[in-house]
């Protein structure tokens, strides 16, 4: 079945679907409402829509189709008449199949299917319960019982779980695996793990991703870049429109047609893996603004190869978090500053030892400009992922990481990030990156050092040019 081009709009009393199905017989469309579900059938279109509230089928619903244009307009009447229904434009999100109420840690790839197996699954967890404890747990309800005071030891590490397998899974909520497996044989020139890439543990993608990033560390390039600036100041005075233009904006039809060709997933994340892919977008969105402030929104052959090179998940598979969890966070699922410090800290770091231009003002813009993005909600980030995920797609290596990465986060944030009619969480972390300081000593290298000798460099040579000046004057006067 085809997946056809659609659009939705909406008035006080009805919503409007247009579907785009030419050479077509009207009287072969079959439609169905089921409470917020509506589909369309016609061969060899099928399209399942999952909207936020319910709608009806009565008197008021109607269907028409034009041949000229071959566009079906179907409109359907929502029961709770004036009720705005949020986020029509995000189409990705309404091609989505209802949320699970199952518990999380689960990944539903492909349409949902509603089955009759409740009772049986519930019969089957009281089973479960029911199971004699172990000695352990045995021991510690006898011990309550009893007031014994056993000992309590804080484990100081948190150590990866045990994995019998050689293959390790990496990507979005470490979902795929066997997309390194020949990267050998390929012109992966951001791939930090070598040939290992498939058998990496977390551990020594992180370990290898530090050594790599400490032997691309150049000293004299910062020091440079640092001290002869006058372009990096016209990079900083550069505006992005994506992150400074609030108003309202409709996709493009290009955009439109993305979001119809992403995959149709529901993401099932814990708390603390929710945590981590809030901070994995946060270093994505970083190294899209990086690679379009340094080019002023006109990406070139090396833009993709930028994108790749400044996001550790990426080049090493190491998403964050970077830092041991804390309990002063005010959410389970919000990173706290202490979070999103570890994680710019990682893309500082990067965008100071791999590409171009390597400089700690221009790493700050970039920040803000995430922090802009984040403001303006999820509509504006989807745009700066789909512009991610074509610059990527284009490229015959790296598309690679749009399949495992930046695919998924386009789906993800239309209908889970931020809540279902929400922007508060996205909104949140920008205010919080605003106001944000990243400390440099949490990026490493002794910036502050080389920032003091290129100073002292710059003022020596300043007071030689002005005792040379003087010279030349004196000689001058003296003829």
């Amino acid at each position: 079945m085809i997946t056809p081009r659609f659009e939705c709009s909406q008035t006080e009393e009805s919503i409007i679907v247009k579907v785009y199905c030419p050479s077509i017989r009207a009287a072969d469309v079959e439609t169905h409402i089921d409470d917020t579900l509506f589909t369309i059938h016609v061969n060899p279109y099928f399209l399942r829509l999952n909207f936020s509230y319910t709608i009806v089928d009565d008197e008021q619903s109607s269907a028409s189709y034009d041949p000229s244009s071959g566009y079906l307009t179907v409109i359907l009447t929502k029961e709770t008449k004036g009720q705005v229904f949020p986020d029509l434009d995000l189409l990705s999100k309404l091609l989505a199949p209802r949320p699970s109420q199952d518990a999380p840690l689960i990944e539903v790839i492909g349409q949902g299917q509603e089955t009759d197996q409740d009772e049986e699954t519930d019969d089957l967890v009281a089973q479960t319960n029911a199971l004699s404890l172990s000695s352990e747990q045995e021991e510690i309800l006898l011990a309550a019982e009893n007031d014994w005071q056993l000992p309590q030891q804080v484990s100081l590490t948190a150590d990866p779980p045990i994995s019998t397998s050689l293959t390790q899974t990496y990507g979005f909520l470490n979902a795929y695996s066997g997309y390194f497996r020949h990267v050998a044989h390929t012109e992966n020139e951001v791939n930090e793990l070598g040939p290992d890439a498939e058998i990496c543990t977390i551990r020594e993608r992180r370990v290898k991703r530090w050594k790599h990033e400490d032997e691309k560390w150049d000293e004299e390039h910062y020091m440079a870049d640092f001290a002869d600036d006058e372009y990096i100041q016209e990079l900083l005075l550069w505006e992005n429109p994506s992150a400074t233009d609030s108003s309202p904006f409709e996709f493009t039809e290009e955009e439109k047609l993305t979001l119809l060709n992403l995959p149709r997933k529901e993401y099932l994340a814990d708390a603390h893996q929710t945590k981590g892919l809030y901070l994995t977008l946060v270093t994505v969105l970083f190294a899209y603004a990086y690679e379009t402030r340094t080019t002023q929104g006109d990406s070139t052959p090396e833009s993709a190869w930028t994108i790749s090179s400044l996001v550790p998940a990426f080049s090493a598979l190491d998403p964050p978090p970077y830092s041991a969890p804390t309990s002063t966070a005010t959410s389970p699922i919000i990173p706290s500053p202490s979070d999103l410090i570890a994680s710019l800290s990682q893309s500082y770091r990067r965008s100071l030892c791999f590409p171009l231009y390597r400089s700690l003002r221009l790493a700050e813009a970039c920040r803000s400009d995430v922090a802009s993005l984040l403001l303006l909600g999820k509509r504006a980030v989807l745009r700066a992922l789909m512009k991610t995920k074509y610059i990527l797609d284009h490229h015959e290596v790296y598309y690679v990481y749009s399949k495992i990465w930046v695919d998924d986060f386009c789906v993800w944030v239309q209908a889970s990030a931020s809540g279902l009619h929400s922007d508060d969480a996205l909104c949140e972390m920008g205010t919080a990156l605003r106001g944000l300081q990243v400390p440099k000593r949490s990026i490493g290298w002794d910036l502050e050092e080389l920032e003091d000798a290129t100073r002292q460099v710059q003022q020596t040579r300043e007071a030689d040019s002005d005792d040379e000046s003087e010279e030349e004057s004196e000689v001058a006067r003296q003829l």
